[in-house]
């Protein structure tokens, strides 16, 4: 008989109690999803181990709304410039999986706690905890099943950040949900700061973000049902995943795909509204062959693949080869890339 959800809780709340100090990290680029699902573990270590854990992330925090998320609940995380990683004994890593890349916790420091609704990797097995993959929307969802097991009502702020994650990871409840998504985020409704929600999801945007987007409509290309945009050099790789987002609602788009250099990474994201696709599969079937590392599920995935070694014109070479491989993957290769601003779906 498989383990229960109850007793997994248990046992995580009985490894903490076993050490001094816990560090949870977030994935690189950490989204709301993440962050809450971070905090969420906080407050378990906090109440049930009297432990005091620290949260920090790789990358940055550059999208608007996850840096409003931060500023207007305010939440202590810490790049993980500011971390020492000999001053703790428990490592915990949410939202992510040891072999997806795309984290900093160091090799020699194993995570011993892993929460993430992604496909379970082969790595995460030899965690002492780890509550991976399984049929949640969101790693929040996870989290939130974890405080009402454990009888723990969330803070103000943990209830607030859960709900928006949930409600960020699964598109308002429209994309990939199942039924233990809605239960987590109706029962973290009540719960949750609805002033602070209100300025979390609707902030000032900066000048920048309308030139990416100027950027994105100009450079897009529609390849018979598939959309893909070079936005060039970015000042935030979260911004890739927004285009991409924003992109597919393109109408007779199936597959949107954005991409863009930030500190010699080439970050990918992919996205599809075709639920016979899986996104996450086929962007590790491109991506890993190319050194790089890759994650997602069904409809929404990303990459990042380290380009310090190509010079400019590499680069743009590379870029193409990717560009065509994942036209030939969607069965539009031989379609010519059609300008978004004249791009006609009744043309066809």
């Amino acid at each position: 008989m498989s383990e229960s959800l109850e007793a997994r809780a248990n046992r995580l709340v009985a490894l903490a109690k076993t050490r001094k100090r816990p560090l949870i990290l977030t994935h690189d680029n950490p989204d709301p999803d993440s962050v809450a699902a971070a905090l969420a573990l906080a407050q378990i270590f906090e109440e049930k181990a009297g432990l005091k854990a620290a949260i920090a992330y790789g990358g940055i925090i550059g999208r608007t709304e996850n840096r409003a998320l931060l500023k207007v609940l305010k939440l202590p995380i810490v790049p993980i410039s500011r971390i020492d990683f000999d001053e703790f004994d428990l490592f915990c890593l949410v939202d992510t999986q040891p072999q997806m890349g795309n984290h900093s916790l160091p090799p020699d420091h194993p995570a011993n706690v892993i929460l993430d609704h992604h496909p379970e990797r082969t790595g995460s097995r030899d965690a002492e905890i780890a509550e991976v993959g399984g049929d949640y929307g969101a790693t929040s969802t996870i989290a939130a099943l974890y405080l009402r097991t454990l009888g723990i009502v969330p803070t103000r702020e943990v209830a607030t950040a859960l709900f928006y994650g949930i409600k960020a990871d699964t598109r308002d409840l429209g994309r990939e949900t199942e039924d233990v998504d809605v239960q987590a985020y109706l029962w973290l409704f009540p719960q949750a700061d609805k002033e602070a929600l209100a300025l979390i999801e609707h902030p000032k945007l900066p000048a920048e973000y309308f030139r990416l987007y100027h950027t994105a409509i100009e450079k897009g290309r529609v390849h018979g049902n598939a959309v893909m945009a070079d936005l060039g050099d970015i000042y935030s790789p979260d911004m890739v995943a927004e285009v991409a987002e924003r992109h597919l609602f393109l109408e007779g788009i199936k597959w949107s795909l954005a991409y863009a250099i930030y500190e010699d990474n080439l970050f990918l994201s992919l996205r599809t509204n075709d639920k016979r696709m899986n996104a996450g599969r086929l962007i590790r079937e491109v991506v890993e062959e190319l050194g790089g590392s890759a994650g997602g599920h069904g409809q929404m995935a990303g990459a990042r693949i380290p380009v310090q070694k190509l010079g400019k014109a590499q680069r743009e070479e590379f870029k193409s080869g990717l560009v065509r491989r994942f036209c030939e993957e969607w069965g539009v290769a031989g379609k010519p890339g059609i300008p978004l601003l004249a791009y006609d779906p009744r043309a066809d």
